[in-house]
């Protein structure tokens, strides 16, 4: 085969430093949105979906294969935290926690993760960031450390 062909889907989940409600204005968490969703782009790694609420974001994207996944969540955490801190106000404060998540997804979830990710607002009336992150970890079989996953 003289072309190299590939489709990885990933769903990641971070969240801001704390969990501070950095992105409860509507507005602002949609810009963010919309500037991640820029910055995966722009390293070949388009987003399928990004969503979250006021402390975390959930993005449904295609993995690249020009670039780490490690790598292209560095430069979106850090592109997008200098972008909301010109901002102003409160938002000179934003950081976002130190690490991530990263699932594989399949093809045939694809619509059910959206729905997941769409959900949010609705999900976490119930469910806090923690507990849902837990869940995720367990349901994918992550071996994690609790003193190690917040910061």
């Amino acid at each position: 085969m003289s072309q190299s062909l590939a489709k990885s889907l990933v769903h990641i989940i971070f969240s801001t430093k704390d969990r501070f409600a950095f992105l409860a204005d509507n507005d602002i968490r949609s810009q963010m949105h919309a500037y991640l969703a820029t910055v995966f782009k722009e390293y070949d790694s388009a987003s399928l979906l990004v969503g979250g609420v006021a402390d975390h974001a959930h993005i449904l994207r295609s993995l690249s294969r020009n670039y780490a996944i490690s790598e292209i969540i560095k430069e979106a955490k850090q592109n997008s935290s200098k972008w909301i801190k010109t901002v102003g106000g409160i938002y000179a404060k934003f950081y976002w926690q130190k690490g991530y998540g990263a699932l594989s997804v399949s093809q045939s979830q694809v619509a059910q993760v959206k729905r997941y990710i769409l959900d949010q607002p609705q999900h976490h009336r119930r469910v806090t960031f923690q507990d849902e992150f837990r869940e995720f970890l367990k349901k994918y079989e992550v071996p994690y450390d609790e003193r190690y996953v917040w910061d």
